[in-house]
């Protein structure tokens, strides 16, 4: 798969909002506005996943490399993923969302 048919904008399974496509040279693999995900990958980027379950934020995760990451946990398998938290796009994370969720951890 190529990097320009992996980054493309989707409606969130969530909020039902249009995400735009990052323009950094990132993926998007979460909603900025509700940060809710879709499990469509086993490993990043590959979307061979199966379960296709909603993935929900439930905490921020802090990678010496990476930075600010959002877990999140499939509400239909209970498999938790990792995604960089979007700062520098044209429609960045939602700050309130990402602070509430740094309370919680």
């Amino acid at each position: 798969m190529s990097r320009k048919t992996e980054n493309t904008g989707f409606l969130c399974a969530h909020c039902n909002a249009e995400v735009k496509p990052l323009d950094n040279g990132s993926y998007r693999n979460h909603c900025p506005l509700c940060l809710y995900s879709l499990h469509v990958d086993n490993l990043p980027g590959d979307r061979i996943s199966d379960c296709h379950g909603i993935m929900e934020p439930v905490g921020i995760h802090y990678h010496s490399k990476k930075g600010m990451q959002i877990v999140h946990r499939c509400q239909k398998c209970g498999a938790e993923k990792v995604n960089r938290v979007a700062t520098d796009a044209m429609q960045p994370d939602d700050k309130d969302k990402i602070n509430k969720l740094m309370m919680l951890g």
